[in-house]
């Protein structure tokens, strides 16, 4: 019997994640697992990572008897004190408080500074003794560094961690490390973070964690592309219009004015979020699953992009945003944009993706709007009820629904818009569907860097993007004012038009009722 605080790994039960490697035919690892949150006191600590390990946890992902979960911060803090801190963020269902009080006990804190050995070593102490208590063999231990921090400190963290507190050898083991976006602020500043990351660790230990790629939808779209047959066909220029990816958000920066204006609009969201959502709609079938072949796949699309133009770019600010204290008076840091990206190549020739993100708009939603082209001879005349569409709701409401043209019941021979309709909460009734975050920290456990960015596809991303960030900074492209709680600059519903979007008046989506 182990004492308090401690737990053996011998003639335990397999978790979850060994009976995957198991089922698929890979050796499972069975060193001692330690997670290891830097920033541990932090905002997205406290609201992403705890809770996503702790639902990893509860579903029996993350075992007591092999997982030990170490904070790390400046502050200065005790154990119970971050235990506390983060209670208050995890999920309680139906079991109670007794999973929440047996996951507190799995934490452990260390203080220390980011830039110095001293605390490094500490928590490299406290790891070691830990690993020692399970009787994991020598090296076969696995240590994951989740960096829930600024990137301005990951070379210096990188660089602790390197030289203090990494599985002293390889015997099965491994050392990972999960950085968070922004990947730098242009190609430069990104390339030279790689490069300095690069230095210290393989790019197999590196997951550029993008919280996007681990929504459901957007881990659907491969499935539904390229597993059923009447996509095959359609998925071209020949059928398809244009494309819309689209991001709203029905409130402002909330206090974080400065911090988002040293980014903006196209930075945080657009360069990220949605062009990993336009690689995945756009991308050819890859050989197989595995994650290098998807991600060839993905840097293709990227490589392929050609030059945005101005006249294809409408940015907008809203009204307000530059009374927050820490805002610049003068800023021009967009708060929305619009923009045409054009793929050169022969499946999307000419096909328009429209990227659409905004704050303080009149509705939150994130989507994928793939619009066809109108029906050649149309002996209905119905084209004034709208091109049939293929809708992907990734939040909220998450739903996928086409849009197609119906005869109107009743005696007469007239045309109506409806759908065919998936909505996941009607569909799958009391199935959970997982935070993004707990099932990309899953794949970093098992090694799978398929939901993950690498470094091509960063720089091919920041070449796309960095002469359109460099003409707004330099004040090349200025940003229209545009109302709190409106669809944006009246501008970018022209440009939409212009780029060949029609719009469907008098039908409107309602997701069902269970």
């Amino acid at each position: 019997m182990a004492a308090p605080g401690e737990w053996h790994c011998e003639q335990r039960p397999f978790s979850k994640i060994e009976s995957f490697a198991r089922d698929n035919g890979d050796v499972p690892e069975t060193g001692c697992l330690s997670i290891i949150v830097l920033g541990a006191s932090g905002d997205l600590a406290k609201k992403k990572t705890f809770p996503a390990l702790f639902n990893l946890y509860r579903q029996g992902f993350l075992q007591s008897n092999e997982v030990h979960i170490f904070g790390y911060a400046r502050t200065k803090i005790s154990d119970d004190e971050l235990r506390d801190r983060i209670q208050d963020y995890l999920p309680q269902g139906k079991e109670g408080t007794e999973d929440v009080s047996s996951f507190l006990q799995l934490i452990k804190y260390v203080s220390g500074s980011y830039d110095a050995p001293e605390g490094f070593k500490a928590l490299d102490k406290a790891i070691s003794e830990h690993e020692i208590s399970t009787n994991s063999t020598e090296g076969s231990s696995r240590r994951l560094f989740y960096l829930a921090l600024p990137p301005s400190v990951y070379p210096q963290v990188c660089k602790m961690i390197k030289n203090h507190s990494m599985n002293k050898s390889d015997f099965g083991g491994w050392t990972r490390i999960v950085v968070e976006k922004p990947f730098g602020k242009d190609l430069a500043s990104a390339e030279e973070l790689s490069s300095q990351i690069g230095e210290l660790f393989e790019e197999p230990q590196i997951f550029r964690i993008d919280h996007y790629l681990g929504k459901e939808l957007v881990q659907n779209l491969l499935v539904l592309r390229f597993a059923n047959r009447f996509f095959l066909p359609l998925w071209n220029r020949d059928n398809i219009a244009n494309v819309q990816i689209v991001f709203r958000e029905d409130f402002g920066t909330e206090g974080r004015g400065g911090y988002f204006d040293q980014y903006g609009i196209i930075r945080d969201i657009i360069q990220n979020h949605l062009l990993q959502v336009l690689c995945l709609v756009a991308m050819e079938k890859p050989v197989s699953l595995k994650p290098e072949h998807i991600r060839d796949e993905k840097v293709k699309v990227l490589q392929s992009i050609v030059p945005i133009k101005d006249e294809e770019v409408v940015l907008g600010q809203y009204e307000g945003y530059k009374d927050d204290p820490t805002v610049p008076d003068k800023s021009n840091t967009p708060t929305f944009a619009t923009m045409v990206l054009r793929i050169h190549n022969e499946r999307w020739e000419g096909v328009p993706f429209i990227m659409k993100a905004g704050k303080a708009l009149n509705s939150r939603k994130a989507e994928i709007r793939v619009q066809f082209k109108d029906v050649p001879g149309d002996i209905f005349k119905c084209q004034k009820q709208g091109r049939n569409e293929f809708v992907i709701r990734l939040q909220p409401s998450e739903a996928m629904y086409m849009k197609l043209t119906v005869k109107q019941p009743g005696l007469e021979m007239s045309t109506a818009q409806s759908e065919l309709d998936l909505s996941y909460r009607q569909r799958y009734q009391g199935v959970v569907i997982p935070e993004a975050y707990e099932r990309l920290i899953l794949d970093t456990i098992k090694g799978d860097q398929q939901h993950f960015v690498r470094r091509d596809e960063l720089k091919a991303a920041w070449e796309i993007f960095t002469p359109l960030l460099h003409r707004i900074d330099n004040g090349e492209i200025r940003s229209l004012e545009y109302k709190p709680g409106s669809r944006g600059p009246a501008a970018a519903d022209e440009l939409l038009e212009k780029a060949g979007y029609r719009q469907t008046h008098g039908y409107i989506w309602i997701p069902p009722t269970l």
